[in-house]
């Protein structure tokens, strides 16, 4: 299985404590960013069976852009496992559940998914550590599901990286 592993793009500022963590959408740069980086990735051939992101807005804005470029729009699932606060354990389940054969893209949070990658890739070991950036991706190749996942990381890219192969 293949699992790609986004940060969604840059959110607006929490202003004030009346709106919601919950409701914060992209700002319109991290809109186009996430845009060009789908598109990068389109043009590498790359495809996903599914698309699986967080419920919080700007995850979900990210996700269906994404989505969008990749006329994957009814492959889109939320799963609170991908909130900020979401059970690792519980995701890992889930994803077991995919064939081998998978391709799978996550949209979610900070620090969640640089835990989930580090997890994933050097095993619980808490020597290592991957940081995502706002609109970074990884890509790991989950290599064993039992007795837990454990894959190996095939590449981590920086956004202005990504966006760069789309000009």
């Amino acid at each position: 299985m293949d699992l790609f592993i986004l940060r969604h793009g840059e959110a607006e500022q929490r202003v004030s404590t009346e709106h919601s963590d919950f409701d914060r959408p992209l700002t319109a740069a991290g809109q186009e960013e996430v845009l060009g980086i789908a598109k990068s990735l389109n043009k590498l051939g790359i495809k996903f069976d599914i698309v699986v992101t967080s419920p919080l807005k700007r995850a979900h804005q990210t996700a269906m852009i994404a989505a969008k470029v990749f006329n994957n729009e009814q492959r889109v699932e939320e799963w609170n496992e991908l909130k900020p606060e979401g059970n690792r354990l519980n995701l890992y389940h889930k994803l077991s559940q995919f064939k081998e054969q998978s391709s799978i893209l996550l949209v979610g949070h900070e620090p969640y998914l640089s835990e989930v990658v580090s997890e994933l890739i050097f095993e619980g070991n808490s020597s290592g550590r991957i940081v995502l950036k706002k609109a970074g991706l990884a890509r790991i190749r989950i290599i064993s599901s039992t007795p837990k996942l454990q894959g190996e990381l095939i590449w981590l890219l920086a956004p202005s990286l990504l966006e760069n192969m789309s000009k």
